[in-house]
């Protein structure tokens, strides 16, 4: 028998929960008494946004998150629903748009000024009118720029097009009608590709959005299921919910089948909902009990053990929700990987929690802050309206260094869906091509293409001394078992990267190919 070391290497051990002082927290703000199962908070590294409560319809406020301390009583507050304000998102590629779902049956969209000034904002920058019943959950799209999914108590979920003249948008560009009752929550993989839902039937749901198609369904017996959470590039789905015994449980689960769990663990016989959030640079997941002060935090590993327990953060002043900072606002020089507000209610008090790895040097520590993504869409709302799915696009956190951008997970099966719409590529050609240009750029093309083969062939002994773009003998292998993974996904990110090369390249080919076909036919006629 093999010896198995008994200790476990990992870069987030130690990670401890750090309160913010007095003087960094924000007082006297009016929480939202509503009962709904959400977060009411949401945060970017510019903005706070808290619903709050509100009379004669709904609101929420936004505060600048260096603006700390006591608020003004009548602070100004983003109103315009005609009720009671359910769920607020950020636009992860806009710090200055934010959108709300409310009671009202009503999506708007809102534009915060440019420079910010606290002033009331009734009038929203889009209105989207579809859902007959009060709109519960929304989402924005992860990657495509102005796509966001409604879900609403009529049990369907409308993906709209913000890329709309109209101030107000009747009819969304695509309704999912696969439950039989209310959806619970949503979330995305990596690239946009699937989400997955939690619906009140106990089920868990993977689905196609540009199809509508339902891919993997669980059958809901023994778990209870209120929240969904996909797990970066993992292909794994988490939920939280309840076990038949009405005990709190965190159950894994793989997203090709949702027959049976991987994992599950019961947590306690608490009645609060837990609100799951994963961070994919990090591998770490946190547990937010609503009603309670902890978080609990684990570390997730793609084989088993799947949870590693690493800690508990206890206050004894209980959330009514929570809000998470962008990675890409984190104090990268106080060694935060992680950073939660905490609404609490019986204070008005919003508390900023601070997850740190413990490290003595006040550097930038390079090793805890991989790629992360960053404020640039990977593509347009046509372009996946079109069936096209990309990676997000990743930039470095190091301080004063240039965000070089790339694409994590490119989708060449999805990008080849051009090369079936010949009619559209010719109609946006410019009609001044001649044959014989034409003829000569796909010459050039084809024999770029047979100098990249010839100059990979000739690479290949050295290839076979080159691990993830450097060099065994300048670089010294991997010691542990988490620089082994690291190496290992950066090769692959660099392998799909180059294949996403390749498939433009044959595009391109196809679509010069089809602009000659069309250019002889009509020289013949």
């Amino acid at each position: 028998m093999s010896w198995q070391p008994q200790y476990r290497s990992s870069k987030y051990r130690h990670v401890f929960g750090k309160p913010a002082n007095k003087e960094s927290c924000y007082d006297n703000v009016p929480i939202t008494r509503s009962v709904h199962d959400n977060q009411f908070c949401a945060v970017n590294p510019s903005f706070i946004a808290v619903v709050t409560e509100c009379a004669g319809g709904g609101a929420f406020i936004v505060i600048p998150i260096q603006q700390s301390g006591k608020l003004d009583p009548h602070y100004p507050k983003v109103c315009g629903h005609k009720g009671n304000v359910l769920d607020i998102k950020w636009n992860p590629f806009d710090d200055y748009a934010i959108a709300s779902c409310s009671e009202d049956a009503t999506i708007k969209v809102w534009n915060i000024p440019k420079p910010f000034v606290a002033k009331n904002i009734t009038n929203a920058w889009k209105e989207l009118v579809g859902h007959s019943r009060r709109v519960g959950v929304i989402e924005w799209h992860p990657t495509a720029s102005n796509i966001i999914f409604s879900t609403a108590y009529d049990y369907k979920i409308m993906i709209w097009n913000l890329d709309n003249e109209e101030p107000i948008i009747y009819s969304p560009v695509r309704t999912i009608e696969c439950h039989k009752d209310v959806v619970l929550s949503m979330s995305f993989n990596l690239d946009g590709s699937l989400f997955a839902t939690s619906c009140k039937d106990r089920k868990l749901r993977v689905i196609d959005p540009l199809t509508g198609s339902v891919l993997q369904e669980s059958d809901g017996k023994n778990h209870k299921a209120s929240k969904v959470l996909f797990l970066g590039n993992m292909m794994k789905l988490l939920s939280t919910g309840t076990s038949r015994w009405n005990n709190r449980q965190a159950v894994l689960w793989d997203q090709d089948d949702l027959s049976v769990p991987l994992y599950q663990e019961d947590l306690d016989g608490s009645s609060g909902v837990l609100f799951p959030f994963f961070d994919n640079d990090t591998h770490m997941l946190y547990l937010v009990g609503k009603g309670e002060g902890n978080i609990r935090y684990y570390e997730v590993n793609v084989q088993k053990p799947y949870f590693q327990y690493l800690n508990e953060y206890r206050s004894c002043l209980p959330q009514k929700g929570i809000g998470v900072l962008p990675k890409r606002g984190v104090d990268v020089y106080a060694c935060e990987v992680f950073r939660f507000y905490k609404l609490i209610t019986i204070k008005g008090l919003i508390e900023p929690v601070s997850m740190i790895v413990p490290r003595r040097s006040e550097s930038y520590q390079e090793d805890i802050y991989p790629m992360t993504a960053g404020t640039q869409p990977a593509l347009t709302s046509h372009e996946w309206l079109s069936g096209i799915n990309r990676g997000p696009l990743l930039i470095s956190l190091k301080p004063g260094s240039k965000s070089s951008q790339y694409h994590t997970a490119p989708s060449v099966e999805s990008d080849k869906l051009l090369a079936k719409e010949p009619k559209k590529t010719y109609e946006e050609t410019p009609p001044t091509k001649t044959l014989w240009e034409i003829e000569y750029k796909t010459e050039i093309i084809r024999e770029d293409r047979g100098r990249r083969r010839i100059t990979e062939r000739s690479q290949e002994t050295r290839n076979s001394l080159i691990s993830n773009g450097l060099e065994l003998l300048e670089c010294p292998p991997p010691k542990t078992e988490n620089e082994l993974l690291q190496m290992f996904y950066k090769q692959q990110e660099e392998i799909r990267r180059l294949r996403d090369q390749l498939g433009q390249r044959d595009i391109q080919i196809r679509q010069l190919e089809l602009e000659i076909k069309n250019v002889r036919n009509s020289a013949v006629y």
